[in-house]
């Protein structure tokens, strides 16, 4: 067992942690909401050091990252809990699973999976991700050491739901995110991820300040985060905070979990993506069959720049710098 970072000693075998906005005050014997850290006689332990549930090689635009190495793959690796219960969750039966409970776990080290991602063809580095990488931050942390001291890069796809020390720590060792900001209400936060949208919001500030690279995933949800209104307000807010050159990826949601709403429509995707594109240069649909609105173009002269037919991608617009062929133009994309 592992001891975690970031927590305090309340007294009587007492603890509270603080790696997140949660806050978890635990007796001795008692697991934290994300069900992967546990107060061991007054010692915060995190159950998932040294382990993983899931270890593949991906491209690195399944993630999604579109800016971030287009047409390079990526090693990823994840565990098993949660910080947030999202009603819709894609992934609910690792991400809402406790960890002493799951039995696919595999045993293995931080610098076994660098090895791993030195040897993997066309890899650029280790993605965190699958289910909530910042529940394993211990792990993540010292692989994140690793594979930066190896030359590769390290990736997080997360909820953002994190508070300012732990994230302002782990910046030091990671090239890109990309963040599910779920919905622009904590209305929808409280009720479908029993969560708050403000730190998901202050992640997203810290993490764009930092200047390391960052791309935006919102699942849209009929009826519940797909109001033109307020996904309006969501795409100026991203646009002022964040910048206009951030990429925003608009998913299209499936029935999973405890929700049973029918699909998004496609013509609703199209709706959002066209008010996205008002505020934002750079604006994805995600989970669809659609070459144009998952191809890049730039932002000056509109020419297109990176094709994509799912997961299979050219780069036929863009020269060794990641600059637009045609005007010069940076379009925020790293190779």
């Amino acid at each position: 067992m592992q001891e975690a970072l970031f927590y305090s000693k309340l007294g009587n075998n007492k603890v509270r942690c603080e790696l997140c906005p949660w806050f978890c005050q635990l007796n001795s014997g008692q697991t934290g909401i994300c069900k992967v850290r546990t107060n061991e006689k007054g010692k915060l332990i995190t159950l998932v050091y040294n382990k993983v549930a899931a270890l593949g090689t991906d491209p690195i635009e399944k993630k999604p990252l579109y800016h971030f190495h287009p047409g390079k793959n990526i090693l990823s690796l994840g565990e098993v809990g949660c910080n947030l219960h999202c009603s819709f969750c894609q992934n609910h039966r690792v991400s809402q699973c406790f960890a002493d409970e799951f039995k696919g776990f595999h045993n293995i080290t931080s610098e076994k999976i660098v090895s791993e991602a030195l040897k993997t063809w066309n890899n650029i580095g280790v993605a965190y991700t699958y289910n909530e990488p910042l529940t394993f931050y211990e792990f993540l942390l010292d692989t994140a050491k690793f594979a930066k001291q190896a030359g590769l890069k390290n990736v997080v796809v997360s909820n953002g739901y994190i508070n300012e020390g732990p994230l302002n720590r782990l910046l030091h060792f990671i090239d890109a995110f990309n963040i599910d900001l779920k919905a622009f209400s904590n209305e929808f936060y409280k009720k479908q991820t029993s969560g708050k949208l403000g730190p998901v919001l202050q992640s997203l500030k810290i993490i764009a300040k930092s200047k390391i690279h960052l791309e935006i995933t919102n699942l849209v949800i009929p009826d519940l985060n797909d109001d033109e209104k307020q996904f309006g307000t969501m795409v100026e807010w991203i646009a002022l905070e964040l910048g206009n050159y951030t990429p925003l990826h608009l998913s299209r949601y499936f029935p999973q979990h405890k929700l049973q709403q029918a699909p998004t429509s496609i013509k609703k995707l199209e709706v959002l993506y066209n008010i996205a594109k008002q505020h934002l240069e750079h604006v994805y649909l995600g989970n669809v069959i659609d070459e144009k609105r998952s191809a890049t173009y730039c932002s000056h002269c509109k020419k297109l720049l990176i094709e994509r037919k799912r997961y299979k991608t050219g780069l036929n617009g863009i020269d060794e710098n990641g600059r637009c062929k045609y005007c010069r133009a940076n379009n925020n994309i790293l190779l």
